[in-house]
């Protein structure tokens, strides 16, 4: 596939997936992006470590945006306290160009993509309904 075609593939499955797919989808690009820019930290490659990680945050500031204080309650809150504490540790990671700190963030991120698609898979089979998101 050419890079027009895949960029239009991608294009319409984001434009045609359901809420909770696209917010899988954002965890993996997030983890993805934080992957890079640790990598690129490790790389001493500043270029690439500045565009992962505006990248990487960009997508937390649209997590951070998309939660439902009304409808997910505590959840909610405990949500918007760890995003925001990602935002703050890639932040302080940037600074003192630190992977360490860009690693622990991948390893929140992943916990909660976990926890994400279980209930996901859960909510499509009728077992549970998804809470602390906007729907």
């Amino acid at each position: 596939m050419n890079q027009f075609g895949a960029k239009a593939y991608h294009k319409t499955a984001v434009e045609t997936a359901s809420k909770e797919k696209i917010l899988l989808m954002l965890y993996e690009s997030c983890i993805r992006y934080l992957k890079k820019c640790q990598s690129a930290m490790e790389a001493k490659n500043y270029a690439e470590k500045g565009m992962a990680l505006a990248k990487a945050q960009d997508i937390i500031n649209e997590l951070t945006n998309s939660l439902n204080y009304e409808v997910g309650g505590q959840i909610a809150e405990q949500l918007g306290a760890l995003y925001l504490h990602i935002f703050q540790e890639t932040t302080k990671a940037n600074i003192e160009n630190d992977p360490k700190k860009i690693a622990h963030c991948v390893k929140i991120m992943e916990t909660l993509y976990s926890g994400w698609k279980e209930a996901v898979e859960k909510l499509k089979t009728g077992q549970a309904g998804g809470q602390g998101e906007k729907k």
